[in-house]
């Protein structure tokens, strides 16, 4: 996790030399967003002491628990020296899901002027890909393995932007690294109030996801997007403003792709299970609209 302040113009975000595999995910959205990727697998690799990749100061590396608690008091520090320097923290999927939720939530109730982007990449990947809130329905984890007796995770996918909604947060989004143009307007330098905002972005995961090489990370994010698992919208007051319209494909044709989801299809297909999944892109795509309606031919 990192709290970042301010900007530094000239500087190179990103220093070549970080010993991460290629392509590094998360260092796709950093170069958009102007600061570096918070998740707990980038900071493994990005920062062993006493070296870091990045070049954006000053930076304040935290524990998993309390990102948002520290990045709330630097806020509040600069507010009190009459100073302007933007806040951002960068975290894992943790922050949204488990133990870090109540101070990620404190935030939005106490109204600092601080946005928080999430790496979001589905289960706790750099510790042994466990389950997490933000796990898929159907999707297997080390804790929560498919099997003759398990489909895998037998829960839905936590919706935490509709979570943060509810506690007032003035404004709430979702990103894809598929997609770098269309990224919220505050993790993109577009104009916002000075307000709490949280950016929620997915990068697919190639070992925790597994069944894809490093090289389909694009092409996977884009395929959540186009089937309607993942929705990129922006929220205002607790309304959509907009969101990413597209013709969607069957979920079959990004499941199908992921090692996590092979249990549906073989030894027997899990016809039941993907039906499930698939009523839930279903159910996004009716609830942010994102159907691109095709044109009836003209008689």
């Amino acid at each position: 996790m990192r709290a970042l302040l301010g900007r530094a113009p000239g500087v190179r975000r990103v220093r070549p030399g970080a010993c991460g595999p290629a392509p590094p995910q998360g260092d796709r959205k950093e170069r958009h967003h102007r600061c570096r990727d918070g998740g707990v697998c980038m900071e493994v690799f990005s920062t062993p002491y006493p070296e870091t990749a990045w070049g954006v100061p000053p930076w304040i590396h935290s524990l998993f628990e309390n990102p948002a608690a520290v990045a709330s008091g630097i806020e509040a520090a600069l507010k009190r020296q009459g100073r302007t320097e933007k806040v951002v923290c960068i975290g894992g999927r943790r922050v949204h899901a488990r133990y870090r939720g109540a101070l990620y939530q404190r935030r939005f109730e106490r109204g600092h002027d601080i946005t928080y982007i999430c790496y979001d990449n589905e289960a706790y990947m750099n510790t042994g890909i466990q389950r997490s809130g933000a796990t898929p329905y159907g999707a297997s984890t080390t804790t929560s393995p498919a099997g003759s007796c398990s489909l895998g995770n037998p829960r839905p996918k936590k919706d935490m932007p509709a979570i943060l909604a509810a506690h007032g947060a003035p404004y709430v989004a979702t990103a894809s690294i598929a997609y770098r143009t269309t990224s919220c307007r505050r993790s993109s330098g577009r104009s916002t109030p000075p307000a709490p905002a949280t950016s929620r972005c997915t990068p697919p995961c190639c070992t925790g996801w597994g069944g894809f090489e490093s090289g389909e990370t694009l092409n996977m994010a884009k395929l959540a997007i186009e089937t309607g698992l993942w929705v990129n919208y922006e929220m205002v007051d607790g309304r959509v403003e907009k969101a990413k319209k597209v013709r969607r494909k069957p979920v079959e044709e990004y499941l199908a792709k992921q090692k996590r989801f092979r249990h549906l299809f073989k030894p027997a297909r899990r016809d039941d299970v993907i039906a499930q999944i698939q009523a839930i892109a279903d159910s996004n795509a009716e609830r942010f609209g994102i159907d691109i309606k095709r044109k009836e031919s003209s008689e």
